[in-house]
């Protein structure tokens, strides 16, 4: 296993109940902040072996990123049971459900606001 999926793991597996973090901030984290493709196919490949949280990974603008599985659906169900509300435009709102795995990346996300 590559150890940017190694990381990659690591960091989606701590992502706690009732908080969401973006592919961006994983790939971020694992150490390719170009990676957000990949950390997709992480979850798709790897989150029934390692029983990850693949739930609460949403897109950069704390969208849902609908499937033809519809498993897209089964997501906002998980995320409402665990309290995150949606908007109206079905966005999550960053500033109550955000989780940021560690310091670093809390000031990069701060440099860009």
């Amino acid at each position: 296993m590559e150890a940017f999926t190694r990381r990659a793991i690591s960091v989606i597996s701590r992502i706690p109940q009732g908080k969401v973090t973006t592919y961006g901030i994983i790939a971020a984290a694992a150490g390719n902040h170009c990676g957000a493709r990949q950390v997709a196919r992480i979850l798709h490949a790897s989150s029934d072996k390692y029983h990850l949280p693949w739930h609460r990974v949403v897109n950069g603008a704390g969208r849902i990123s609908p499937r033809p599985s519809m498993s897209h659906l089964e997501q906002r169900r998980l995320l409402e049971e665990e309290g995150i509300v949606f908007s109206e435009q079905d966005s999550i709102e960053f500033s109550e459900y955000l989780w940021l795995p560690d310091e670093r990346i809390d000031q990069q996300r701060r440099k860009h606001e």
